[in-house]
């Protein structure tokens, strides 16, 4: 039994949600996810379909043996019996049987269409189907629920039979019977009054199950919430086939923050922003920045007008406080900020401006200046930082110089492709030449730097570039392309962001990586020169 039976948030990531392009699931992420969704405390996990494929029948497997929930209950999903086969004969039946599951999740037509054409039976023998198969697994201890698929195409198509599936699944024992627009082509009005008609026509438990192929999914849910739905089924960041299924992220921090109805365990959405990323880097699908709630986007700020307001009251520009999902406010340098974004932004990166005016004044000038150039500091705090440590002071902060670079890339037959970098650099007072290799320009110019001075920054070993962008900007008077380079890198312990803006591409990543290894270095304690 889930924490809250009253209403079920109902994850399918695991089975749903993997359906989407370009998203593969091992055994192992299928676990480590579980058990991320397990901590952010929703209430049901849908695991697959073990029987249908040897990846979902090994997860069930190892399932029984490595994965101790805390919150959630483990659903195995599969379908009805087959058309004119005994309940128990079904091998599929009996592998959701066998699962180890307390609870199934069957799926059933309810569109007379695809009765007939889809499964080539009768609509009197799908009723059967769909009793014999809940009451079956019924019989056999588990806890059943219904997914009555194309449900509101069923319902537009043969109202009578969309609601007598409903009827026949709620009389057989079904705990929840899910009406799922699997199309993904219902409207939030439409979708409600739907759902009210069937409350109204039937003693059965309702869940909804939604598709964002309108932009809707949410807005359905939480319209089918409101009209007496209380089991609602998504995927942790909207995964899912097409344009993905409903957020439940999303869908959570509403009832949560706006309706305040608790479904999950007390303090649980403070993780949200952790879990949802955490799946991310299991998924490998790169987080949207926009995705409400726990985007990185979804607290930021940029124009120097809401910066004005937040200072004297942040809520004046934010729908609810970052701290509820476990996320921040972030302040955004561009060229349209004004003071107060430099102030609040300054204030985050722990730089104390001191309420110097003409100082702040000076960095936004500076900060329009460089992005009239193609800078933009939103993505480079450290570069940012630095640059207001260098307005505070009068000297930028400086541990080398460089001098001099070089780099030659040449193809050879025997060994594929070699780049080399030669660089000279001023440290401690001391001219240095050296040299490095690396699989591209920027990668060797980088090694080239830590041989030359670990010398006198050991402190340099500890750091690694992560990652690298580069984009083309548009040409200025007839001066050719602009490039722009951002250079990620990590100590492990955190991660800054860098910039670099030139005509060369190689010259704006030295520009990055000229910050990224001063910036390193203040991190690790090292006073500049």
């Amino acid at each position: 039994m889930p924490v809250n039976d009253t209403f079920h948030i109902y994850d399918t990531t695991l089975r749903d949600g993997a359906q989407q392009e370009g998203l593969n699931l091992s055994v192992q992420d299928k676990l480590a996810i579980a058990r991320h969704l397990d901590d952010l405390g929703v209430g049901f996990i849908e695991g697959g379909w073990p029987g249908a494929n040897p990846k979902d029948t090994e997860f069930f497997d190892r399932a029984k043996k490595e994965l101790k929930l805390k919150n959630a209950t483990f659903v195995a999903f599969g379908a009805t019996r087959r058309p004119n086969v005994k309940a128990a004969d079904d091998a599929l039946l009996g592998a959701l049987r066998d699962s180890g599951a307390p609870a199934v999740t069957l799926v059933a037509k309810s569109f007379d269409r695809h009765v007939d054409l889809a499964l080539k039976t009768t609509l009197d023998e799908n009723l059967a189907m769909i009793k014999d198969s809940i009451e079956h697994l019924r019989a056999e201890g588990q806890r059943v629920f219904l997914d009555a698929e194309h449900f509101f195409d069923g319902y537009r198509s043969n109202r009578a039979y969309a609601l007598e599936v409903v009827r026949t699944a709620a009389a057989a024992g079904a705990d929840v019977i899910a009406l799922c627009d699997t199309n993904g082509g219902m409207l939030p009005d439409e979708l409600s009054q739907v759902v009210h008609d069937v409350l109204q026509a039937s003693n059965a438990r309702l869940g909804i199950h939604c598709h964002n192929d309108t932009g809707c999914a949410v807005a359905n849910s939480m319209a089918a919430i409101a009209a007496g739905a209380t089991h609602v089924q998504g995927t942790l960041n909207g995964y899912g086939e097409r344009t993905g299924n409903a957020d439940l992220v999303t869908i959570i921090a509403n009832l949560e923050l706006k309706k305040k109805q608790l479904v999950l365990p007390k303090d649980a959405l403070r993780e949200a922003f952790r879990i949802s990323h955490a799946i991310a880097e299991v998924t490998n699908v790169s987080s949207s920045a926009r995705q409400p709630y726990v985007g990185v986007s979804a607290f930021a700020h940029k124009a120097g007008l809401h910066a004005s307001a937040i200072k004297v009251d942040p809520s004046l520009y934010q729908h609810e406080d970052p701290e509820s999902v476990g996320n921040d406010m972030r302040m955004l340098v561009s060229e349209m900020a004004g003071r107060a974004s430099i102030e609040l932004k300054s204030v985050e990166l722990g730089v104390d401006l001191g309420g110097d005016r003409e100082l702040i004044g000076r960095v936004v000038d500076r900060v329009k200046n460089l992005e009239a150039q193609g800078f933009t500091f939103e993505a480079a705090d450290a570069s940012f930082e630095l640059l207001l440590l260098e307005e505070m002071s009068g000297k930028r902060p400086t541990f080398f110089t460089i001098n001099h670079w070089a780099t030659t890339t040449e193809r050879t037959t025997k060994s594929g492709i070699t780049t080399k970098a030669e660089v000279s650099v001023t440290a401690n007072g001391k001219e240095l030449s050296c040299g490095g290799s690396g699989n591209g320009p920027v990668n060797a110019i980088d090694n080239a730097l830590r041989t030359g001075l670990k010398e006198f920054y050991p402190e340099l070993e500890v750091l690694e570039l992560t990652d690298y962008k580069v984009r083309i900007l548009e040409g200025r008077l007839g001066t050719g392309a602009i490039t722009r380079v951002l250079v990620e890198t990590s100590d492990g312990k955190g991660e800054w962001n860098t910039i670099g803006v030139h005509e060369n591409i190689i010259a704006a990543s030295a520009m990055a990586l000229e910050d990224a290894l001063t910036f390193g270095l203040l991190r690790q304690g090292r006073k500049p020169e």
